[in-house]
């Protein structure tokens, strides 16, 4: 069902929601960016529609509410534990694009479906979360590439909204909300996906063990040894990058009272695959490269069989400092594939 309404209509279905649900979406933090007197745009809990950032795609994506950087997970003191509880347990509205709402089901690839084991901290999270589209703009944005990796266009959804000016569209999908949209003004509204951006990307088909081996030696990838800083800004920022440590924290120097906490951490930085003796894996910025790259076009997928890691969203372009493409290198390794392959023929 669609309808429509004023801005002031939706201001007044979001303090409706806020009654029930809570509600997080993009959010402005001013002087708050990379460089001086910038601003920031990341997900964060939304007390009145004025806050969300809607024209504009977000610096962070939505996984900063389900997937925080960091998270207590247990207390432990004297030799027990017990394990943290969620303080406010209502349910929760998040505003997202189509790509991130594509990106929560990698998560539950990794968290719920991984050879039967599911991770109780990401399940009590995941459970409460439903889902607010907003429309992208017809071909998203510059460095968007959601097209080529089939994530335009969600499914999963309570409800769309495209705000056009003084008016908001909705298509409302989960009848449980109807309602809070009682007064409004029907109309067959429905969110339009993206099927074409402005940047086309080629995902490698990566035939055989034997082309995946010779991939690891490829020239293209020394480029990155010079360029890359391993900074983990193009992995923080990323929708679908799972990765984190655990680090017990002690109240006192002398105290066995303390919590385990939840680190986000990143392939790209140092100490991620450390090892007893001192021996660490993928040591360089190419190595490092390689690796994210190969996870996101080729493992996943390989592995859980439905679509591959990366959604498309271009944030890792938008974030790297030194300008590293991640769309540019996967279509370079498309072609280095090609090589490869009529080679072996």
């Amino acid at each position: 069902m669609g309808y429509i309404g004023t801005w002031e209509n939706f201001q007044s279905l979001v303090e409706k929601l806020s009654t029930t649900y809570k509600i997080y979406g993009p959010k402005r933090f001013p002087k708050q960016g990379r460089y001086s007197d910038t601003d920031i745009v990341r997900y964060s809990r939304l007390q009145s529609a004025e806050e969300l950032v809607y024209e504009e795609k977000s610096d962070y994506s939505a996984k900063e509410v389900f997937s925080p950087l960091t998270e207590t997970v247990l207390y432990f003191t004297d030799g027990d534990y017990r394990e943290s509880k969620v303080v406010d347990d209502r349910p929760m509205l998040i505003f997202a694009r189509a790509c991130d709402i594509h990106a929560i089901k990698r998560y539950d690839d990794i968290y719920l479906k991984n050879g039967g084991f599911v991770d109780p901290y990401f399940k009590r999270m995941r459970d409460k979360i439903k889902f607010i589209l907003m429309e992208c703009p017809s071909k998203g944005w510059d460095t968007c590439f959601c097209s080529s990796m089939g994530t335009g266009e969600a499914d999963e959804y309570a409800f769309g909204v495209k705000f056009n000016g003084d008016s908001v569209s909705f298509e409302l999908k989960d009848e449980e909300l109807t309602e809070y949209f009682q007064n409004l003004e029907t109309t067959d509204f429905k969110v339009t996906p993206v099927t074409e951006n402005l940047r086309v990307v080629e995902v490698p088909e990566i035939p055989n063990k034997d082309i995946q081996q010779q991939i690891k030696s490829l020239e293209m990838w020394k480029e990155f040894d010079k360029r890359c800083l391993m900074c983990g800004s193009c992995t923080v920022s990323c929708p679908t990058c799972t990765c984190f440590t655990t680090y017990d924290m002690n109240y006192t120097p002398d105290s066995d009272a303390g919590e385990r906490r939840r680190i986000t951490a990143s392939c790209h930085v140092d100490g991620f695959t450390d090892m007893a003796g001192g021996h660490s894996f993928r040591k360089n910025g190419g190595e490092r490269m390689r690796f994210k790259v190969m996870h996101k076009v080729h493992d996943h997928k390989k592995r859980f069989k439905e679509h591959n890691m990366c959604v498309g969203c271009g944030r890792c372009d938008d974030k790297c400092p030194v300008f590293i493409s991640f769309s540019t290198t996967v279509n370079k390794l498309a072609k280095e594939v090609k090589k490869l392959v009529g080679g072996s023929n």
